[in-house]
């Protein structure tokens, strides 16, 4: 709504420049044209007044006599070029300076005060031309402002009045209140005052040219297409009506000299082109949000997406918010694969050192109970499997059995024994035989 708003501003403020020029061209010139002229200002940039009018209304901002006062102001310079384009319309551009608290919307309040570049292009309707002494104005236009790393658009209205001193030199006067276009700038009054003198020779203006004497000619048709050249644009081609005269060899409604792709049919948006598909994956730009990536339509012209950065695609990934690894179907191991829980030798009885490291994984299981895990047993090959698959299961039961006591629902966990059928290290030596000794504990599928 807000950004809807200030398009309905902007476009009332294109009207009343309209307006000013539809004024100038009703009245005609009848004094002089300013010529580029060059001013420098003392600046005033007034944030509270503007604010407490938007929050208090303008009859209580009136009353508290606090408006005017300005210490709560703050002060800088500006640099002006103005240019006549007709005895009583003129083209300013600004540039002002100054070091004000910015308060920008929607952002922290900031304590220092920070440097504010504001650039305007603004008309300016005299009420008389520059040959009186004294000419108020009205003024309008459009700028923008960069502080601290926050740029924003602005329109500037106001009202102003020119001195005109000896020479076309001019002291001005201007008042503006600038309203926010875009979502990082501040209503604010703008007040300045300052010195202009000319930069070059005033222009006259010329006198209007004498009526040329009637023509009487014969209607023509040079290229015989049916359309006279008065009213052809492509008078030595043959064309169509429709484009005033101009060839159309696409037929796609754009005429030819106009037509970047001549030879096949396309869009006017697009210069007569048809609508581009710069990653070639067959989803045009106007839909594709990967436009120099190639994808896939269901993602909207994007590859497929791998949330976690893991390197498993979100399409196979069980975990696709946590980074995990490829042969867990893309979600953690919690702790490493040769995860070694210390037992009493040939029995299922944890020891503390065991203890320890279950700890960190109930914890884990705490801060993440939308985590269900597998709890394998593993064993070397000493002994038989009649002993070792029931030992890596009875391990790996203990250990859910302490985890349970932590709080955690035993339902999260799942338990397996396979004796010495998966080992991951030689157990033809005592290191490789430790290896296989463990238990495996994984974020389930």
């Amino acid at each position: 709504m807000l950004r809807f708003r200030k398009i309905t501003l902007m476009k009332k403020i294109l009207l009343v420049i309209m307006a000013f020029g539809l004024v100038t061209t009703t009245f005609g010139q009848s004094g002089k044209v300013k010529p580029s002229t060059l001013g420098i200002s003392f600046i005033l940039n007034d944030f509270k007044t503007a604010a407490d009018i938007r929050n208090k209304g303008l009859a209580s901002v009136i009353s508290s006599k606090e408006w005017h006062k300005t210490q709560y102001m703050s002060a800088g310079l500006a640099v002006t070029y103005i240019k006549g384009l007709t005895d009583k319309l003129d083209f300013a551009g600004t540039a002002s300076g100054s070091f004000p608290i910015y308060p920008v919307p929607n952002k922290p309040a900031a304590t220092n005060s920070g440097f504010l570049l504001e650039a305007t292009a603004t008309a300016n309707l005299k009420l008389v031309s520059d040959d009186y002494w004294v000419s108020p104005f009205l003024t309008a236009g459009i700028g923008g402002s960069a502080y601290s790393g926050y740029y924003a658009a602005i329109i500037p209205v106001g009202v102003g009045l020119q001195v005109n001193l000896y020479n076309e030199n001019f002291i001005i006067l201007n008042s503006q209140y600038r309203m926010p276009v875009t979502e990082n700038a501040a209503y604010h009054f703008w007040y300045s005052i300052g010195f202009a003198a000319n930069i070059s020779k005033p222009k006259p203006v010329p006198p209007p040219p004498p009526p040329a004497p009637p023509v009487v000619e014969a209607p023509k048709d040079r290229d015989g297409d049916g359309v006279l050249d008065i009213d052809d644009k492509c008078p030595d081609v043959k064309g169509l009506a429709s484009l005033q005269g101009c060839p159309d060899r696409d037929g796609d409604g754009i005429s030819d000299a106009s037509d970047k792709c001549p030879d096949v049919a396309g869009l006017a948006r697009y210069q007569g082109c048809p609508i581009p598909d710069t990653d070639k994956d067959g989803i045009n730009d106007e839909v594709d949000k990967c436009v120099t990536v190639a994808g896939l339509a269901r993602y909207e012209g994007c590859p497929i997406p791998d949330t976690d950065g893991d390197g498993v695609n979100d399409e196979e990934d069980k975990c696709p918010k946590r980074p995990g690894v490829k042969d867990n179907f893309g979600c953690p191991v919690i702790g490493i694969k040769s995860y070694a829980i210390v037992f009493k030798t040939g029995s299922a009885v944890l020891l503390p050192q065991g203890k320890l490291r279950l700890d960190s994984v109930a914890r884990y299981l705490v801060n993440n109970p939308e985590v269900n895990v597998t709890i394998d047993g593993h064993t070397d090959n000493t002994g038989s499997d009649k002993i070792n698959d029931p030992l890596s299961l009875k391990r790996a039961e203990a250990c859910k059995a302490y985890i349970a006591k932590k709080g955690i629902d035993a339902a999260r966990m799942t338990t397996a024994g396979f004796g010495s059928k998966q080992p991951t290290a030689d157990n033809k030596t005592a290191e490789g035989r430790r290896k296989n000794r463990r238990i495996e504990i994984k974020i389930k599928q």
